[in-house]
């Protein structure tokens, strides 16, 4: 088949107008290739998603005055990070999660202490970022088997992972600048 200008024309004017799909296509080509390197079952890593959906959404329809709380969801294991003002606020945020469906446990890693300031989230955002990017050289584990967040500097590992995986993530995200401590939040499969 030959190639003319009119055909190239015809399909410069194809691939521009389904670029959309095709951005589209390959998200959830990407979203399929990770789901199936996930040791979670494919509902229960929606499931997560929507748990952290949910209980975001609880804690904007009562918000509370000098409160910064973030949700992360594994494996239908509820993290909360973030600080709050008193222990009774940290249990009350708790609490109004308590009730999303389909979480199965709660750890509330909540500290005592003021919101920080946008610029330090920004740069646990870069902290987690650093800490991913490191996990992909290590051939230890799979990069994929763990979920990082990066709150104040502190860095909470989560994923079904057996013990020397979960023991190399977290030798590897504590020796990442930024980081002054490591949590795992694991749940271990050996």
């Amino acid at each position: 088949m030959r190639l003319t200008p009119s055909f190239l024309l015809l399909g410069l004017i194809a691939i521009t107008t389904l670029s959309g799909c095709a951005v589209v296509a390959g998200g959830a080509a990407a979203t399929g290739v990770l789901m199936s390197e996930d040791r979670r079952t494919a509902s229960t890593y929606l499931m997560d998603e929507e748990i952290e959906l949910k209980a975001a959404s609880r804690a904007r329809e009562q918000p509370i005055e000098g409160v910064h709380a973030s949700f992360t969801s594994f494996n239908r294991r509820l993290l909360i990070t973030g600080q709050a003002p008193t222990e009774a606020i940290k249990a009350k945020i708790a609490d109004g999660v308590r009730g999303v469906p389909n979480v199965r446990e709660i750890a509330n890693e909540m500290v005592i202490d003021v919101p920080p300031s946008l610029a330090s989230r920004t740069g646990d955002g870069y902290t987690t970022a650093k800490i991913k990017t490191r996990f992909l050289d290590d051939k230890r584990f799979a990069a994929l088997h763990v979920k990082v967040v990066t709150e104040n500097g502190v860095a909470y590992l989560m994923g079904l992972v057996k013990r020397a995986e979960g023991n190399a993530a977290a030798e590897t995200a504590a020796k990442t600048s930024g980081v002054r401590r490591v949590v795992k939040v694991f749940e271990y499969i050996d």
